[in-house]
């Protein structure tokens, strides 16, 4: 199908970019200005903002608890941006619709971002909230079963190196992952997938100026050949958590995306690839209002429910 007509609508009346180099404070508070204010954002049971302390160090959070109850699942959720945009106010209209479908305690990560912090501090932050959040499970209700991961886009990267570095680790206590739209190979040679070159312009993100918008992660540190920042190029996939893998029919990262989830499965790896038709990149951030799209939410809720 075509891309869906509200989304190319809104494309349509997007400004044109200013040319030059990309100035991450600006683009932050651009960002920010655009957050929900408190009054119109969806309510849930509590919020409360909170410190995790990790062995990366203390780390803010936000957990979303969706109704009363003695004890919850956890979903554990990691914000995207290209690594270094993003925050938990920018995302708090997505934890707050995972909380509500599917029903788990969602903690959301304030990871630390590029380029003020070098790799791999934000992978540590995330990692370390994951393991912090097992370990003082009781103070978070926890039931003990359901550990997810959760992220979109480059927070979707985040989501699937935690389940590696996780497994490598022996802490085997996450059930799922689930990733949304996630860049999963940070090389962007444009022969790799077709992707690449089918969506390359008019459909929000185009493959131009994924180099740009990653270079601030790269030039910290970040090697796209290192399976933690490209999780596809992994080897040895067998023993991850089952993992949910959502992409868009109109996003240049499609391909990788579906690589990843079919590698998965062929380890031995329960792994749901989930298309959205008409979607481009982003969409479960700026186009959930949507109804086909706010069904990824549903999806994310079936899906966590199976072990």
């Amino acid at each position: 199908m075509p891309l869906h007509p509200e989304i190319a609508a809104f494309l349509a009346g997007l400004p044109t970019p200013p040319e030059g180099p990309l100035d991450p404070v600006a683009m932050r508070a651009a960002d920010e200005a655009h957050v929900a204010p408190p009054e119109k954002r969806l309510p849930l049971h509590a919020v409360e903002d909170a410190t995790a302390r990790t062995a990366s160090g203390e780390v803010p959070v936000r957990i979303y608890t969706p109704a009363e109850a003695d004890r919850h699942g956890l979903l554990v959720y990691f914000h995207g941006g290209a690594f270094f945009l993003g925050s938990l106010e920018t995302h708090d209209h997505v934890a707050r619709s995972l909380a509500k479908e599917t029903g788990l305690k969602v903690v959301s990560v304030g990871y630390r971002l590029a380029p003020e912090a070098a790799f791999p501090a934000g992978l540590d932050d995330c990692y370390g909230v994951v393991r912090w959040a097992a370990e003082e499970g009781t103070g978070l209700a926890w039931d003990g079963g359901t550990l997810a991961v959760a992220g979109d886009s480059s927070g979707g990267t985040l989501a699937a190196a935690v389940a590696a570095r996780a497994h490598d680790d022996g802490f085997d206590r996450i059930t799922h992952q689930v990733l949304y739209y996630p860049s999963l190979d940070l090389d962007f040679d444009v022969d790799r997938y077709p992707s690449l070159r089918e969506n390359a312009v008019g459909y929000g993100l185009e493959t131009a100026g994924l180099k740009p918008f990653n270079a601030f992660y790269l030039d910290s540190g970040a090697d796209p050949a290192d399976p933690l920042v490209s999780p596809v190029k992994r080897a040895d996939l067998t023993g991850l958590p089952p993992a949910l893998v959502v992409t868009g029919e109109y996003d240049p990262m499609r391909d990788e995306g579906e690589l990843y989830g079919r590698r998965l499965g062929e380890a031995g790896v329960r792994a749901t690839v989930s298309r959205y038709r008409g979607a481009g990149h982003g969409f479960v951030q700026h186009f959930s209002w949507i109804p086909e799209y706010h069904r990824v939410f549903e999806e994310t809720r079936d899906f966590l429910a199976r072990r």
